[in-house]
């Protein structure tokens, strides 16, 4: 493959589109506001038609030139529309962010998440970005140039999170997803690398805590994706979340989300494949789970939400074994 450092990479963004899938709210909302600050064009693009609706009409009333497309990822034909109303109202797309993405609402051991909960989680958050890749792409490569960011997250993308903050075990449906997420995203940038583009391919880690609809995604699962068996838990909040930290004596402090889009654009003006935040204790997942593999040892770099590790934490009562 090419040396990439070699090639000139879009170091202007006024006057350009960016494309941002989930954008009515959270960090597609902070993107879009943050790709308007640059003088771009704006595409946000959402499921939901009357949040989508808001957050398009608050980038406009900044002055950003701003348009909402309802779309829905999980179907190929939406986001082909999506790129068509794109280049039809722009002209041409230059960044897009396949940020769109459904949390956990799965309960208990894997083993018991109910199938649809698997299928809602793959949908969106795997085959979304494919999606997404798949509708785009090809319009960057005829152009030339442009950037696709792909959002991850460190639960699953470093390595799952094991125990989840109400004590119990945390889903395996989000991080399998955002495992997946990563995996697509290093391939299309060995991909892109092998074509010899100026197309550059990024993943997106947000740091820290976000204070994002996704916690509550369940809020807005389609009639399609519908529980198939009954729940012995309530749904959790993000109320509950952050309760569940204070009982054990953790403030939950929450990254603003200004700041994780300030990551995507400096990101993309320096050509950076890891859009990451600073160091963290996080971080050491990784490099005790790189020691685990290359010493061929079981996995002992699996965490709890708070960050420590999971087999040392004992089973709350009344937890199923």
């Amino acid at each position: 493959m090419r040396d990439h450092v070699t090639i000139a990479t879009m170091t202007d963004l006024r006057g350009k589109t960016a494309v941002v899938t989930g954008g009515a709210g959270g960090i597609g909302q902070a993107l879009g506001r943050r790709f308007g600050r640059e003088g771009m064009n704006v595409v946000l693009a959402d499921v939901l038609a009357e949040p989508l609706d808001g957050a398009t009409r608050a980038l406009a009333d900044e002055g950003i030139e701003a348009v909402g497309v309802v779309t829905d990822v999980t179907d190929y034909s939406s986001v082909e529309s999506l790129a068509n109303q794109a280049l039809d109202r722009f002209g041409a797309v230059h960044v897009v962010c396949n940020n769109a993405g459904t949390g956990a609402v799965s309960e208990g051991y894997m083993w018991e998440h109910d199938l649809a909960d698997w299928r809602w989680g793959i949908d969106v958050n795997v085959l979304g970005v494919v999606h997404g890749i798949k509708a785009f792409v090809p319009i960057l490569l005829e152009q030339g140039e442009g950037h696709v960011v792909n959002t991850c997250s460190g639960n699953g993308g470093f390595a799952p999170i094991a125990r989840g903050a109400l004590g119990g075990p945390a889903t395996a449906v989000y991080p399998m997803t955002k495992a997946a997420v990563l995996c697509l995203t290093e391939s299309l940038y060995s991909h892109l690398e092998m074509t010899g583009t100026r197309v550059r391919a990024h993943v997106l880690f947000p740091s820290g805590f976000l204070n994002t609809g996704i916690w509550e995604s369940w809020r807005h699962r389609p009639q399609r994706y519908a529980a198939t068996q009954q729940r012995r838990t309530p749904e959790h909040t993000l109320a509950d979340v952050v309760a569940g930290f204070a009982a054990a004596g953790t403030r939950v402090e929450f990254t603003p989300l200004e700041t994780v889009a300030d990551q995507v654009v400096d990101g993309i003006l320096a050509d950076r494949f890891w859009m990451m935040g600073p160091p963290t204790p996080a971080d050491g997942v990784v490099t005790r789970k790189a020691a685990s593999i290359l010493a061929r040892r079981n996995p002992d770099y699996l965490i709890d939400v708070l960050g420590q590790s999971a087999e040392k934490q004992p089973a709350i009562e009344g937890e199923k074994r």
